[in-house]
């Protein structure tokens, strides 16, 4: 796996490209060709590498999803807690939804609006769908941050969301308590638009402070 993540830096190959053939790797690497398969298919799984449907391996994008089956296994296997995970995430939005109030585009910032007025619409109809809904606000302000290693580390945090937003929900037993969340989702959109920094930052501290009051209560944190 080393050798092929060096040989990708030496050819200076970029996300989309090919990989020299499978006969031509093994022999630059010393390696039989069973072997050299094991070891793409190791960086496939860590989303390096792109292969499979009868094409030639490429070099992938990068991608959340390695990065998140970590969290939800350090989750799982106690190595870190849903509060400790909790206390990470809020760190980096309080700095995205500040970045995002001053760099963000107005395509993103009308993103953001068309959310929340999604929200409203789905609390009225079908409130499975808001979950999807959070989730992609949190990471459109991510986007919005212009540094795109926030988005990678604020898309990695999905599969633990959607193990604990039902819970938080659920626990938000009325329907004004839910509507006062999406509330909070339509004030930092609103400073985001207005590109208040502040008070976008003020806003999304109150947003982590009730939902970690909500999984407290809801015996999760």
């Amino acid at each position: 796996m080393d050798g092929i993540r060096a040989l990708i830096r030496a050819e200076r190959l970029m996300p989309g490209q090919t990989l020299p053939s499978e006969t031509k790797m093994a022999a630059q690497l010393g390696v039989s060709r069973p072997v050299l398969r094991e070891a793409m298919r190791g960086l496939a799984t860590l989303q390096i590498l792109a292969i499979g449907n009868g094409r030639k391996a490429r070099v992938a994008s990068p991608d959340a999803s390695a990065l998140g089956l970590v969290l939800d296994h350090a989750s799982y296997t106690g190595g870190v807690s849903i509060q400790q995970i909790l206390d990470v995430r809020r760190t980096l939005e309080m700095r995205t939804v500040e970045l995002a109030a001053l760099r963000r585009s107005d395509r993103e910032a009308g993103e953001l609006s068309t959310i929340v007025d999604s929200m409203f619409a789905a609390l009225e109809r079908d409130h499975s769908q808001i979950q999807e809904l959070d989730i992609q606000f949190h990471e459109v302000i991510a986007r919005a941050s212009g540094n795109p290693l926030y988005s990678l580390l604020i898309e990695s945090f999905r599969v633990i969301t959607r193990q604990t937003w039902a819970i938080g929900w659920r626990s938000r037993s009325t329907d004004e308590n839910r509507l006062d969340n999406i509330h909070c989702h339509q004030r930092i959109a609103r400073a985001i638009l207005d590109r208040d920094a502040a008070a976008a930052q003020a806003q999304m501290d109150a947003h982590f402070q009730s939902a970690m009051a909500v999984l407290l209560r809801a015996g999760i944190v």
